[in-house]
Parts: structure tokens; sequence; C-alpha cells
């Protein structure tokens, strides 16, 4: 299914199964070997807790979040907003946790990427750096498994052709194929060569309300980023009715860049390698009431 899809996007594709690689290694330098075990996918939070106006009280903890979806000890990644409460201004997480257990304490991975206050570009710092919880604030996306070997699904992906990116293209591939039944993914991909558009959001929360995607546009600032960009995909085919952000990557790297991912910049020059899992299961945590379908690029 992923073959054919990708193939209206993309110039060169290939997809199979293969045992994941040693997620340990470089570059992922992750701190589980894997991404499978119990395969499942939370959405937590939501984007209306940031826009149109910030809910700044809105804190949740990927310890506590790895039992809520019954697997604790889960390693966790994916995309979401830093906790204000703890770094005190508004930034991307990357959260990469390999979350505690009765054996053992939580090993955090996870980056975080802001506003670099001297010269406005990208500060990208590895979390533990600075602190040594496992919060973060108002929405994420999360792929959570039991972090071991096993097989997964390789997808390389070389040239674009299309308009697409690489992850909406994966999800609108599944939602074609499978209709009203939803499927839901995550992994990691490297975009191993070219550049990619990324956002960070400001370090202050918009004071007057962001209510179209222009505005959320506007105050968002944009970058183009180069490879090697270690992303975190978590997609969902289609909203089976809970509210869901169906597609929603933040990535990292090892040369100081990293953000939300929105599309290569290169399509002539990129390649894409990915490793994903279907997940099992999805859980949907503190759904917010009031809703809308802004900012949800």
């Amino acid at each position: 299914v992923l073959q054919k899809g990708l193939k209206e996007n993309f110039a060169d594709v290939q997809v199979s199964v293969v045992d994941c690689p040693d997620l340990t290694k470089e570059p992922f330098n992750f701190p589980a070997k894997g991404i499978c075990g119990k395969p499942r996918i939370a959405d937590v939070g939501g984007v209306p807790y940031l826009i149109p106006v910030v809910q700044k009280e809105k804190v949740y903890d990927l310890n506590t979040v790895a039992k809520d979806i019954e697997l604790p000890g889960a390693f966790i990644l994916g995309a979401g907003a830093a906790s204000s409460k703890v770094l005190g201004i508004n930034a991307e997480f990357i959260p990469i946790v390999q979350t505690k257990s009765e054996k053992k304490p939580a090993v955090n991975g996870s980056y975080i990427a802001q506003i670099n206050p001297a010269d406005k570009g990208c500060l990208l710092e590895k979390y533990s750096s600075k602190y040594t919880d496992c919060e973060f604030g108002l929405l994420a996306n999360l792929y959570a498994s039991e972090g071991q070997p096993g097989k997964v699904i390789e997808v390389k992906a070389n040239g674009r052709t299309g308009e697409l990116n690489f992850v909406t293209c994966l999800r609108q591939t599944l939602e074609k194929h499978y209709g009203e039944k939803p499927v839901g993914m995550g992994g990691t991909f490297i975009i191993q060569k070219g550049k990619a558009k990324i956002h960070i959001m400001p370090p202050e929360f918009s004071a007057c309300p962001l209510n179209t995607d222009e505005d959320v546009n506007n105050w968002l600032k944009f970058f183009e980023m180069k490879a090697p960009l270690i992303c975190q995909p978590v997609i969902v085919s289609r909203d089976p009715g809970f509210d869901l952000r169906v597609e929603h990557t933040h990535c990292f790297s090892h040369h100081g860049e990293g953000g939300h991912y929105h599309q290569d910049t290169s399509p002539d020059s990129v390649q894409y390698l990915g490793y994903f899992q279907p997940a099992e299961l999805l859980f949907r945590i503190d759904r917010p009431q009031e809703t809308h379908p802004v900012g949800r690029d």
C-alpha cells in the first residue's frame, strides 16, 4: 500500500519489512533499541489549549501518560509543546523518553527547540542538560512501545515529484486505501539529504488571540534547516471522531537544528529513510471540550 502511494509523490521508492536497526546507535542515540512491542498512539491535550489563547495550566507528565496508556515503562517518541511551567518560556518539545518502570528510573533523551534570544535563530538543547523531569505542556502526539527490537516497515523515498510532504503522503495513502478504518503509525525517519522547512514557536505566547491559520503562521518562526534531520512522526489515517491531530512530526539533529517539520525544500535532492510500526491502540487524553480546526498544520 505504501509503496504504491509514495510512488505518486516520489521518484524512487522502496518499502520493505526489515529488522529494526539498533536505535541506541548513531544517528538516533535513543534510550531504547527499537520501536516494537505493544505499539500504541496517544493524542494528549490539543491545539485549542494553545490557540486562540494559551491555557498554561495544561501540563502533563510522560511517566503518567505511560500508565494512562497501560504501558508503564513505555518508550515514547513524538511531537509536542514544552512545559512553560518548567522552562519559563514556550518551545517545541521533541520527546524521546524511556519512561520509568518499577525497576528503572526514566531515561530522558528528549530535545527542546526554541528561538535563540541572542540571534533569533534555532537553539536546540538536550532536555536533560537542564531539567530532570518528564513534563510537557498543552499538547502532544506520541507513539509508544516497549522499545524492543523486531520487524518494522522500512521506507526509502528519494526525489519528491509531488506536492505532498513525506508524512502527509504516508497518511493520505493509508486513508485512501483503508477508508473509514483508522490506521495509525509511528516511528522515526531521517532526512538524509536536502533541506526542510521547519517552524519553532516564539518564546512568548501570543498576547492577542490567534483566530486563523494566517494569524498562526505570522506568529510562528520559520526556518530552512539542513540534513541530516532525525524526525518523529505520529500518523493516524483519519480521525474516527476524537478530535485528533492526524499528523504531527518534530525533528532534531546533531548540528543544532530542529523543530516542527513541514516539508522538504529541496525536492530534487531530498532523501528520506524511515522505520515505522502500525499501532494497535489509540488513546485520547484530556480532549479539549471547545475545539476548532485552526493551527493543525
